[in-house]
């Protein structure tokens, strides 16, 4: 009765899109982009950006031969840094920095990148799941997905929106809107945001599973089996403690969630709703220059050591394009949002 009542509320929704749409509305059912495009008109693109695929992208090289041996520096010869409190401590960040890095780069292979004329084997380089949570292929189709930005943020048909359908909202167990409402601010999503979001994912992946998708469901069994694999590894062959890798994964994960917090925001127009952080340092670094995330979501072709030149050269382009959605730092973004819901939970536009 709850899959059919869904499916009821999702054809409902669709419907009242297209009488949006038909009423001059844009395809997302919030509004016009075609005044948009005019600040897109602006922007120059590197003639790199524009010409043939290159055979590789030599910084991506050197990030994933630097993270793979980190990790592995850091899993199979540190035994003599947990001799001490600090050393234990250095091994877990130098860990969850290598496993935010190694998320970031599956990332940026997703849209094409490292090998650009030979994704299977790009795809290879990044499919060890040493950051345990998500398979690879199941995080590719859904950021795909994700990547259609007339849809960003509907809280049915964009799936990494942080919005809800207003109606199931209220439907929903007061213990649970409690959970949801403090993992809506910053320090919240710290805490909190990586087992709400592993279960909100895994919870979606097995009604596919439950419904047929049988591909769904070998790709999370080939999943469980590497990632029992590499555990065993680290438990059975490696120095370190197996609490040790465990406590590096959530805090890499964990770190991520900075940069997805307000990625995205509700908002009329589609390109109002991804933001721009224009940070250089090191959370940039991390995550890959994925804050001049408006950038990414323009030209996904364009790869991450050459997005903040983009930016800056068609910085008011860019602005006028995604409306001033805008921070000038992570600082700003901690020191607005630590303690502060950055926006509802139920979806305001709907």
């Amino acid at each position: 009765l709850g899959r059919a009542r869904e499916c009821a509320q999702r054809t409902l929704h669709r419907h009242n899109r297209h009488i949006v749409g038909t009423m001059g509305g844009g395809p997302g059912g919030f509004g016009s982009e075609v005044s948009e495009e005019q600040g897109l008109q602006r922007v120059q693109l590197d003639a790199r950006d524009t010409g043939p695929l290159p055979l590789v992208e030599w910084p991506t090289l050197a990030l994933v031969v630097m993270v793979y041996g980190g990790w592995a520096w850091v899993v199979f010869g540190s035994a003599a840094w947990l001799a001490s409190w600090t050393g234990l401590v250095m091994v877990i960040v130098l860990l969850s920095l290598t496993i935010t890095l190694h998320s970031s780069l599956q990332h940026e292979i997703i849209h094409g990148h490292l090998f650009p004329r030979h994704r299977s084997v790009s795809h290879a380089a990044v499919y060890l799941p040493i950051g345990v949570c998500f398979p690879f292929e199941r995080f590719r189709a859904t950021h795909l997905a994700h990547h259609r930005d007339t849809f960003l943020t509907d809280p049915y048909d964009d799936p990494e929106t942080a919005y809800m359908d207003p109606k199931a909202w209220e439907q929903t167990p007061a213990w649970l809107q409690s959970v949801l409402l403090a993992n809506n601010t910053l320090f919240g999503r710290l805490v909190l945001g990586v087992p709400v979001g592993q279960l909100w994912f895994m919870y979606a992946e097995l009604q596919g599973v439950l419904a047929g998708d049988t591909a769904k469901g070998w790709v999370w069994a080939e999943h469980g089996a590497l990632v029992a694999a590499l555990l065993a590894t680290v438990h059975w062959v490696a120095p370190l403690p197996l609490w040790v890798y465990l406590l590096a994964v959530f805090t890499g994960n964990a770190t991520l969630k900075i940069r997805t917090f307000l990625e995205h925001r509700a908002h009329e127009h589609s390109h109002g709703r991804t933001v721009v952080i224009e940070d250089c340092g090191l959370l940039s670094l991390l995550f890959l220059n994925n804050n001049f995330h408006a950038v990414h979501h323009a030209h996904p072709r364009v790869p991450w050591f050459r997005l903040p030149r983009l930016y800056f050269a068609n910085r008011t382009a860019f602005l006028t394009r995604n409306h001033g959605y805008t921070y000038s730092s992570y600082a700003d973004v901690f020191r607005l949002f630590m303690f502060a819901r950055k926006e509802p939970i139920a979806h305001p536009l709907w």
